[in-house]
């Protein structure tokens, strides 16, 4: 019997009394890309918080490779199913420090030229290691938040509108990188998005409204 990558289980999450999910469950395959969509408020960016380990579920289960999520040590965990935000928070003070952050967490010597080939993939280029943070713009920010996730490929790459900061040329320059590494690396994407480009891009597409799942095709 083929067991999915990922099994969310009659899902839900409740904050001061409010249902912001109920009865969430579907599963995703190995290298599927998952578009969830729905309009706002639906649940969507707490779904998945949830399935980040971010946040946890009120009730229902999420199984990760057949295990419960909370039966991971949260850092290994978030190795495997990394999350990037919908506004990109970048610290210390250059992009170097920010490059370099995913090697440290693993003991392992930073590779510089790993990085630069990942600033070029997204249009960025080598002089921006030492750029200091608060001297750029929101898009640089997103993707340098984003390549910071993908120097080590997890199993699961989960995005909430990661391009909604970014103008049409560069949006396009993500969703290729994406959707590269979903065909050819065999990464698991999951994505929250308005944006009808993207959607048409997915294997297959949740919809949320009002915190439950209305169709899925």
């Amino acid at each position: 019997m083929n067991v999915p990558l990922l099994k969310i289980d009659q899902l839900g999450y409740e904050t001061d009394g409010k249902v912001i999910l109920k009865g969430i469950d579907f599963s995703v395959e190995k290298g599927e890309f998952v578009t969830i969509t729905g309009p706002s408020g639906s649940g969507k960016s707490t779904l998945l918080k949830i399935i980040a380990s971010m946040v946890s579920q009120t009730s229902g289960d999420i199984l990760y490779q057949n295990k419960r999520i909370e039966e991971y040590e949260p850092t290994v965990y978030r190795k495997e199913v990394s999350y990037s935000f919908q506004t990109a928070t970048l610290f210390g003070e250059t992009v170097k420090d920010n490059l370099a952050f995913p090697y440290e967490i693993r003991n392992q010597t930073f590779d510089e030229q790993k990085a630069v080939s990942a600033l070029n993939e997204v249009g960025l280029g080598e002089e921006y290691l030492t750029k200091q943070v608060t001297t750029l713009s929101g898009g640089e920010k997103q993707r340098i938040a984003l390549i910071r996730n993908l120097l080590f490929l997890p199993e699961i790459l989960l995005l909430d509108e990661v391009t909604s900061a970014l103008d049409s040329a560069n949006q396009e320059i993500i969703r290729k990188l994406i959707r590269t590494i979903n065909e050819e690396r065999g990464v698991t994407v999951l994505w929250v998005t308005h944006n009808q480009t993207e959607i048409d891009l997915s294997n297959r597409v949740i919809h949320l409204v009002d915190g439950e799942m209305e169709e899925a095709k």
